[in-house]
């Protein structure tokens, strides 16, 4: 696909492809997983007002409720928290996961700085990860034979004892998040194998990285190619445009930075949709 993407911008994203290229995901450290449910329908990419959220992919609809005074999560870095949370939750098999012993070493890990102020990268994470930990998730399935509806928390209990001022700052109990049985069970039933490098070199772009997730898994069952409308697509991934075309362009704009991420996967732009064609996926089968 041709690209309009900043010459800087496009640049970095090359070389982060050609280091993904060389080295597969087992061999450099950086397989990770993502639960299905978060892959198959979103989190908003947006501050979205009041607190319950909905997205839906086909049969699938996934709703989000937050705490009023907390709110919803949205934006990259819950993202980010999510395929940390998967892939150590599918290492370790355990609920209960430690968080670093410093803000300034976890956000290495996701791929963060830790810089300061309203909009920097510390205040940001404390802001999302209260508000993702806080959230509940309802899954819900029907279709013409019946329907489904799974309700669970996302985690029973977070503690994060990391100092904002002074992020380098080892503290005397460890940050860490136990997830809800029910979501962990989620976690480990099948997650979609990803590239944490892929992850990291998309993560300032929330629509990005939910394309990057969904195509990777896509194509992973994939056997002929399957034309998606755009309608479909902005219901599972940007409802909140106020016309398709809008949305068409938008989601463009970010297929084209996972396009050069993730070389592999085959994708033509049509008139009425999105066509998806069998490809490799990002991850070899031998590691998933």
């Amino acid at each position: 696909m041709a690209t309009n993407l900043p010459n800087r911008s496009i640049d970095a994203l090359i070389n982060q492809a050609l280091a993904i290229e060389e080295q597969a995901a087992l061999e450099a450290g950086a397989l990770g997983f993502m639960a299905r449910a978060m892959v198959q329908a979103t989190l908003p990419h947006k501050k979205v007002e009041g607190n319950e959220f909905e997205r839906r992919n086909g049969a699938f609809t996934l709703s989000l409720l937050a705490p009023a005074k907390i709110g919803l999560p949205y934006g990259s870095i819950p993202r980010l928290l999510l395929a940390w949370v998967t892939t150590e939750a599918v290492k370790t098999q355990s609920r209960e996961l430690e968080l670093g012993d410093s803000m300034s070493a976890f956000m290495a890990e996701l791929g963060l700085s830790p810089t300061g102020g309203a909009r920097g990268d510390i205040t940001r994470l404390k802001n999302q990860s209260r508000r993702l930990f806080a959230s509940t998730v309802t899954a819900s399935y029907q279709d013409k034979e019946k329907t489904e509806d799974i309700g669970y928390r996302l985690a029973d209990r977070s503690l994060l004892w990391w100092h904002a001022k002074e992020p380098e700052q080892v503290g005397l109990w460890k940050s860490s998040v136990t997830l809800s049985e029910r979501f962990f069970n989620e976690v480990i039933d099948r997650p979609v194998p990803i590239d944490m490098r892929a992850i990291k070199a998309l993560k300032r772009s929330p629509m990005a990285l939910d394309i990057y997730t969904w195509l990777t898994y896509r194509v992973s069952y994939l056997k002929r190619p399957t034309m998606i409308p755009w309608s479909a697509l902005a219901l599972q991934f940007g409802s909140n445009y106020a016309q398709i075309r809008q949305f068409k362009a938008a989601f463009l704009t970010e297929l084209r930075k996972v396009v050069t991420v993730y070389g592999r996967v085959q994708v033509e732009a049509a008139d009425t949709g999105l066509i998806v064609k069998p490809s490799l996926t990002h991850i070899s089968k031998k590691a998933d």
